[in-house]
């Protein structure tokens, strides 16, 4: 039995957006589900089923971080039969050529995160996206002709750093951007066989030091949704 999750069994759809606001779960269920039930209200995670187009989709908020990223992304594949997992959220650019509200799906996600580091004996797992929803993003993207950047992301634990430079050695490999889930999800997906793929929003930059205010982070997000559905049509 869940713990954090008290959906009955059939109510949550094996495809499941995630994103880490619970309240930004309810509003995609509001705002892009036809006929959404709300599953969920554990510790104020909300999670919602509806349906997109004739499909059954859930949209499960997951919190903020690694390890609540863990628990809910595992409630959901060993406790509900989910196969397919697309995390959709915000990031900060590590790149001077994204600008705020460009899209990033994530090919992969390196992390400072020690989360699973007893597991693989202190050697780094390389945590990537499925193949199969990390094409059909990127050509759902291409053919409505949506900006968007492919590649590698960083998930960190930690959203306040003590330098302000602290990014510089990651863009210099080719990081785009910095969130706090993605790692997580894609090494669950890899370790029970299951698809992951993560679309982000930037929200902020780390270079320019601009970022999107509350008000504005919803109307920020047409992109990245249409690009998450697009993928699951």
């Amino acid at each position: 039995m869940s713990l954090h999750i008290e959906a009955k069994q059939g109510e949550i759809a094996e495809v499941v957006l995630l994103p880490g606001d619970p309240l930004r779960a309810k509003w995609i269920a509001e705002t892009y589900l036809e006929s959404p039930k709300c599953y969920n209200k554990v510790r104020g995670m909300y999670g919602f089923t509806g349906m997109y187009k004739g499909k059954k989709v859930s949209v499960q908020g997951t919190g903020m971080g690694i390890p609540s990223a863990l628990i809910y992304t595992n409630e959901l594949i060993n406790e509900y039969g989910v196969k397919k997992l697309i995390r959709v959220g915000s990031a900060g650019a590590y790149q001077s050529d994204l600008e705020l509200r460009d899209v990033v799906i994530a090919m992969s996600a390196s992390t400072n995160s020690n989360a699973f580091s007893k597991e693989f004996q202190g050697v780094h797992y390389a945590a990537t996206a499925s193949y199969e929803l990390f094409y059909k993003a990127v050509n759902y993207a291409k053919k409505q002709e949506l900006k968007f950047r492919a590649g590698p992301i960083l998930s960190s634990d930690t959203f306040y750093e003590n330098s302000k430079d602290a990014y510089k050695q990651w863009a210099k490999y080719g990081v785009l951007c910095v969130e706090m889930e993605t790692a997580a999800i894609y090494t669950l997906a890899a370790q029970y066989k299951v698809e992951a793929l993560s679309i982000l929003t930037i929200s902020d930059s780390l270079v320019t030091g601009e970022e999107i205010s509350t008000q504005d982070r919803e109307a920020s997000l047409k992109d990245m949704m249409a690009i998450a559905f697009g993928t699951i049509e």
